[in-house]
């Protein structure tokens, strides 16, 4: 999140998902203020998480830039344009406990 900070992330939003699903321990959502601003967002975590010995790094839609994902295992991190992450409020699908069988369509 640090990072994110730094580089002028806005509306930085991290979300526990202990409990909800095996995908990720964490979600962090964050917007960038135009597609350049959000690839080297996560261009910049990506470089960071690597010098912290982070090895099994993916990212997703770097070319477009209006959402880009970076899977960092335990810790899945979404950087969207502003327009692009209202659309899609996936931290509103996340950011509220599940009922617990939900874990079985997860499955």
């Amino acid at each position: 999140m640090h990072s994110l900070d730094a580089d002028k992330a806005q509306d930085i939003e991290i979300i526990d998902l202990r409990g909800q699903t095996s995908l990720a321990d964490y979600m962090i959502v964050a917007s960038g203020t135009s597609s350049r601003h959000v690839g080297a967002l996560a261009e910049k975590l990506a470089e960071r998480l690597g010098k912290l010995g982070i090895k099994d790094i993916h990212m997703e839609g770097q070319k477009t830039g209006d959402w880009v994902v970076v899977d960092a295992g335990d810790v899945i991190i979404h950087v969207f344009r502003p327009e692009v992450r209202d659309f899609y409020a996936i931290e509103k699908m996340w950011r509220h406990p599940h009922h617990p069988n939900m874990e079985l369509v997860n499955a």
